[in-house]
């Protein structure tokens, strides 16, 4: 895949998302913005421990997650490439399904060993303006630090473990899921496609 070709395959993977809610796109990031991204989160990025919840709401609690992160602000080129493949993703998505997707915010987020983010879901029908989830590996991890996918009924719907290069997408307020605790340092980006929930024409807080 090179920096300039179509982001996914609509006829597969489009196609796997509107069945079914979610789906994995393999080698969705090139290899050498990967590698610049991974690097700016080892080495440069000021991780922070993550909390649970938004704006006033925010609190950090251990016993819920202990990843560490940071959120984008678009200062470095790996970060801007990367939110134009996202915008590019997004203009897809919205011609494909009709999504009304507005934007789009995410953070580098490091799991190092006893690291986990307990089962929640992104999004709470009504409540939030998450629709879609988006998980980018920048590592391939050999033990630990696997996304567990739930359906309707609790059942596990997938584990998938963490792939350099791949990209997950799923429904923010369909799935929940969790990071189980990690053995090996796990680097990914979160992101989420929002609604503008604006109330007379102020944009709704990213976070």
């Amino acid at each position: 895949m090179n920096d300039n070709s179509i982001v996914i395959d609509n006829d597969v993977i489009l196609s796997q998302f509107y069945q079914h809610g979610w789906t994995v796109i393999a080698d969705f990031l090139p290899e050498n913005l990967n590698r610049q991204l991974l690097d700016e989160a080892r080495f440069n990025a000021d991780l922070t421990p993550a909390g649970v919840g938004r704006a006033r709401d925010f609190t950090l609690n251990r016993q819920i997650r202990r990843d560490k992160t940071q959120w984008f602000d678009g200062k470095t080129a790996a970060q801007q490439h990367y939110l134009q493949l996202m915008q590019r993703l997004q203009q897809q998505l919205n011609r494909q399904f009709f999504l009304g997707l507005f934007d789009f915010e995410c953070h580098f987020a490091c799991y190092q060993q006893g690291d986990f983010y307990q089962k929640h879901f992104d999004a709470f029908s009504g409540r939030s303006n998450r629709v879609l989830t988006t998980v980018s590996y920048l590592n391939t991890v050999n033990s630990g630090g696997e996304l567990v996918m739930y359906g309707a009924d609790d059942s596990v719907l997938s584990v998938i473990k963490p792939q350099a290069g791949s990209l997950v997408l799923f429904e923010s307020e369909r799935f929940a899921h969790q990071v189980l605790t990690a053995v090996d340092d796990r680097y990914s980006i979160a992101g989420w496609f929002r609604h503008n929930n604006s109330i007379n024409g102020a944009i709704d807080p990213s976070r």
